[in-house]
């Protein structure tokens, strides 16, 4: 290194810790970029700048790398720590050159390598980016002193100045300089193609911390109104009585203006300060899992659309949040048209919403706009965001897909994207929704409040401690590979109008939809909030001493470490005790000493609110909640037996809850967790026979809570299926509406906590389960009618549910 340069990065080593705070990802780099820190590394890095060097300093401090303003000695021979692709632009430009001699010290080392086989460095590629802003198709003043790549020492000057706190150093995987080596081709070519491939990475790289050049307002509206489908649309319009063909594309432009984002970069740095604010104040923290995912399509080249779980309004700004910190372009969100009244609607527009109105229904024009726009998206090259459930869950669970915005992503697909089109299932929990009160009043009859800014207000006014957050990205479903295997012959069966729906293209949508959210739930967060839930709402009396809990959470804890769910959920490190412990210091649990030790209760009249949490993972605990129901309500019981069970009530269970298991797969599970079971004392065996723990062992309270877990869900399904025995026949209007009065009586009468018990959506979902897996028959009216099938399975359920309720229902008389 020269005295010019050690001397430059001395001066300026101040300055830039003063004035700059990098962001560095990923954080992982030795799992996710299989960087050994005792092998030595070389960096490279896109153009040669004194900041960028102190910036990667500090970066390479906090995790651990060699420290990139030093050497490193290889053979004898010393290197520089840092390459630079190209050297920094001249204050006045005089088209000199600006590559470096990069490609000849490249040609050195590989050189070296053919003397010294054992020889072996990590070739890191650093991108640095100073702020986010995408390109603009006019530029203004700010881009006059920023945007460009190799920047002059007098335009890097205003950059750190202004851009300092938003400084993003982004490392990619090591390249091996052995294995560049033994390609084959001299050590010039291979150099030479090493540098050509790095230059298109940093490209890639660029692209996916900043997204595409923004559209004008003008290139949109020509891109949309001169689209083919548009102008039909529009020209059908306009034969109407009512509508000219100037009204009608005067109500095309209304509508493009009425959905369009207008992102803006400066919004989302100013949301990023203010969001890390709230985070800090409201949550603990948040979890993130497999991100590594996103990053790996975005080095690909893939066109990304993120397709998140709805648990509340935070989910808009968690996940843009994450994202944007994990090093990726924020996504373009799909917001409901109630969320667009002044001034959020103009906020949220300006962080990259766009709007869309609960129906399209039977306006073809609305349709053909909106469809366009998402294409143009898509095309583009805009990462996207959009909520398959349509709305927010009341209840915890996963709420069946709509599919609608599907569907239009496959028809822009058929038209033809230009890169490939991944599908981002996301996980996102929270240990506390601010919701959850007006969830459930509008489960128990009351109107959904409209959107104002005095919710928004008052929901600021709440915010105090909310626990963690959870995010997991779950694994990507490739559009294109997904649909060459559904439909080989997608091609050959295209209806001649690009705009006709091919016939096979709803049931490949509905299929995808339902993967979608199997990927989702695949990719579940354990918590405290919501295991303690389980186990509160599983007791008796919804109390427990601290002891009892402290054994619960921890069986439930090493069942599912010892048998994941799935290889995508995430469990924390934390031991019971310490979960317990925070999970209590979210002031939710009613804490009392009765002499004897601690007791723990939901706070008064909150019990119900707690079912909430637990529904997030009650499908982790489908099947050990079956087994366990199984041992206890039989006391002796075979393996075999159990495994018979699963397999009638696994196809109900896994329409309603989302499991991403096949039949094979669930029963493998099954005979899994009986032998974990077993390990851990929950379950005893004696010869061939099952039983429940004694009622002095300690496991015996942790195996009698697991037996109780899916009680209500048994209980539901017997009330659906006692209607259909008195009736025989009946409608399937009818069912429903009978069902939800025999359950809600029942909640009533035995104190049942769940609001969703008798919710009309997982009543119908569980009806239709009976239907397509053949427990129902089907008259010539449509109505449905009782079988021998269906009575096997009543009986089947009879026995896991409590003989009181059986009683009241055998007793039920129906209106």
């Amino acid at each position: 290194m020269s005295w010019m340069r050690r001397t430059l990065l001395s001066v300026f080593h101040y300055p830039v810790k003063w004035l700059v705070k990098p962001h560095t990802t990923p954080s992982d780099v030795e799992t996710e970029l299989n960087i050994d820190r005792h092998k030595p590394i070389i960096y490279l890095l896109p153009s040669n700048s004194v900041t960028d060097q102190l910036a990667l300093r500090m970066a390479s401090k906090k995790l651990g790398l060699p420290c990139p303003t030093n050497e490193v000695s290889l053979a004898g021979h010393d290197y520089p720590n840092c390459l630079f692709l190209r050297k920094t632009q001249p204050v006045i430009a005089r088209g000199g050159k600006i590559k470096t001699n990069i490609e000849e010290v490249f040609t050195d080392l590989f050189h070296l390598h053919r003397d010294n086989p054992d020889t072996d460095v990590q070739i890191v590629p650093v991108f640095i980016s100073w702020g986010r802003a995408p390109g603009k198709g006019k530029p203004g003043l700010s881009d006059l002193i920023a945007d460009v790549a190799t920047p002059s020492w007098l335009r890097k000057l205003f950059i750190v100045l202004f851009l300092g706190r938003d400084n993003f150093i982004s490392l990619s995987k090591a390249v091996s300089s052995r294995d560049m080596a033994a390609q084959h081709g001299s050590d010039e070519l291979i150099a030479h193609k090493l540098v050509r491939l790095a230059s298109t990475h940093f490209q890639r790289k660029r692209q996916s911390l900043t997204g595409p050049t923004l559209l004008e307002r003008q290139e949109l509206h020509n891109a949309v109104l001169g689209s083919e489908s548009v102008k039909k649309a529009i020209g059908e319009a306009g034969q109407s009585k009512k509508r000219t063909p100037e009204k009608a594309r005067q109500d095309a432009l209304d509508y493009i203006n009425e959905i369009a984002a207008d992102y803006r970069e400066g919004l989302i740095r100013v949301g990023d300060r203010l969001l890390g604010r709230i985070w800090n104040k409201i949550y603990n923290g948040i979890s993130v899992h497999h991100s590594e995912r996103i990053r790996d399509l975005a080095r690909n080249g893939h066109e990304i659309i993120y397709v998140p779980c709805h648990r509340s309004h935070m989910d808009y700004l968690l996940l843009t949040y994450v994202i944007y910190h994990e090093g990726m372009v924020t996504p373009h969100i799909a917001a409901g048209i109630n969320l667009n009244f002044w001034p959020v609607g103009k906020i949220f527009r300006r962080g990259g919403a766009f709007f869309l109105r609960r129906s399209f229904a039977g306006n073809k024009l609305y349709t053909a706009v909106f469809r366009e726009y998402l294409e143009l998206l898509f095309n583009k090259g805009y990462s996207v965001k959009y909520y398959p459930e349509g709305g927010r869950s009341r209840t915890g669970r996963l709420i069946p897909p709509k599919t609608g915005m599907l569907a239009m992503t496959m028809q822009a697909l058929l038209k033809g994207v230009n890169r490939p089109v991944s599908i981002v299932p996301v996980y996102i929990g929270y240990e506390n929704v601010m919701e959850v009160k007006s969830y459930l009043n509008e489960l128990k009859g009351s109107s959904k409040k409209k959107e104002s800014n005095w919710q928004v207000f008052s929901a600021i006014r709440k915010l105090k401690n909310y626990g963690y957050g959870y995010v997991n990205f779950g694994e990507p479903i490739q559009l294109n590979q997904y649909l060459e295997k559904q439909i080989p012959d997608w091609r050959e069966t295209l209806p001649d109008d690009p705009e006709k729906k091919p016939n096979w293209l709803t049931p490949m949508v509905n299929e995808l939809a339902n993967e979608v959210m199997l990927r989702i739930n695949k990719s579940a967060a354990i918590n405290g909030m919501a295991l303690t839930s389980l186990c509160l709402l599983s007791s008796k009396n919804k109390t427990m001493s601290q002891r009892e809990l402290v054994q619960s959470l921890d069986a439930c804890l090493t069942l599912l470490r010892a048998q994941p769910y799935s290889s995508d959920f995430s469990v924390p490190d934390d031991s019971a005790e310490d979960m317990m412990k925070h999970t209590l210091s979210l002031n939710r649990f009613e804490v009392s000493n009765d002499g004897y030790g601690k007791l723990i209760s939901p706070q008064k009249d909150n019990a119900v609110f707690l079912t909430y949490y637990r529904n997030n993972i009650l499908h982790l605990f489908a099947l050990p909640g079956i087994i366990m129901s199984a041992v206890f309500t039989h006391k002796v019981c075979r393996r075999d037996y159990i495994l018979r069970l699963v397999a009638a009530l696994y196809p109900l269970l896994q329409r309603e809850l989302f499991i991403h298991m096949t039949q094979d797969e669930a029963l493998s599970y099954t005979d899994r967790l009986i032998t974990q079971l077993l390990a851990q004392g929950l379950v005893q065996q004696k010869g061939e026979c099952l039983l429940p723990p004694e009622a002095n062992d300690a496991a015996f309270h942790p195996a009698w809570l697991l037996s109780r877990c899916m009680q209500e869900t048994f209980q539901r399904y017997l009330v659906v299926l006692t209607i259909i025995e008195k009736e025989r026949v009946i409608s399937r209007g009818q069912l429903e509406r009978a069902s939800r009065q025999v359950a809600e009586r029942l909640s009533t009468l035995y104190g049942l906590s769940s609001p969703e018990f008798y919710d009309k959506n997982v009543l119908s979902s569980f009806i239709t389960a009976l239907r397509e897996n053949h427990w129902l028959d089907s008259t010539s009216d449509g109505s449905l009618k009782y079988s021998e099938e269906s009575d096997a399975l009543r009986q089947d359920v009879m026995l896991l549910v409590w003989p009181e309720i059986v009683q009241h229902l055998e007793n039920v008389e129906l209106h």
